[in-house]
């Protein structure tokens, strides 16, 4: 039975700060059980090798890894039908993922470009990010990239959507389950004011930020020992597309 589980959200290509805050918290495989909740890429600088780094925790390690709106959304611009998907990918952040992935091939004007690019190369993240489940639990915790909704007795029953896009229905009212539910996807900013990991009566939020130049936050569980915050700022010296 592993000692610890260490949950980590909102990573937004930010690969640097993402291997800093497992140095940090001096994650073991062998001890830890390591949970991402979503949001892999876009508006960082590596999404690319963020996305890379989470298969090879995967496969190397059994971390678990939930699918976030923006792993989502990159895998249905190519691979999808939905002619809305590519003003939002440009509009959210989608011009550092081409940057990424494209490096000197890079044209933010030729998304058919990008798509032949990520079919023949990277088909194998795309397998990734759209396989991805939508939630996680243990014994005390439910682990979600958004939220749930109250208005479902039963949060399974709840639309797809919900997992991935729902706020305020979420975070402002109290949840329908005895367990904590721990979540990405609202910046902690939005939930209190500050970047740091946000705990509540029934839900903790840990977003801190870290695309928009805040932090990238950790929670730890231990067993019988309640939680622990940990922290890296966002380094210095990269290219921050909002």
């Amino acid at each position: 039975m592993k000692l610890r589980t260490l949950i980590i959200s909102d990573i937004h290509g930010c690969r640097r700060e993402l291997d800093a805050l497992l140095e940090r918290m001096a994650y073991d495989p062998v001890s830890d059980r390591l949970i991402l909740l979503g949001d892999l890429v876009d508006k960082g600088p590596d999404s690319m090798k963020t996305v890379e780094r989470a298969m090879q925790l995967c496969r190397d390690h059994g971390a678990i890894v939930i699918q976030g709106n923006h792993d989502e959304r990159l895998a249905a611009l190519v691979r999808g039908d939905d002619p809305t998907v590519a003003s939002k990918f440009l509009e959210h952040g989608g011009p550092a993922t081409m940057a990424s992935y494209a490096g000197s091939e890079y044209d933010p004007h030729d998304l058919d470009a990008f798509r032949r690019l990520m079919e023949s190369r990277y088909a194998h993240h795309l397998d990734f990010l759209a396989g991805l489940p939508l939630y996680e639990e243990d014994e005390d915790h439910i682990f979600v990239h958004a939220g749930l909704n109250p208005a479902y007795a039963d949060w399974r029953e709840q639309p797809r959507r919900d997992f991935l896009y729902i706020k305020e229905p979420f975070y402002g009212y109290p949840t329908r389950t005895t367990k904590t539910v721990v979540f990405g996807h609202t910046r902690a900013t939005d939930l209190h004011g500050s970047p740091d990991i946000w705990f509540a009566a029934d839900k903790i939020g840990i977003d801190g930020g870290c695309a928009y130049g805040r932090q990238l936050n950790g929670l730890e569980i231990r067993r019988g020992s309640g939680y622990r915050a940990w922290t890296i700022q966002r380094m210095m010296g990269d290219n921050l597309v909002q």
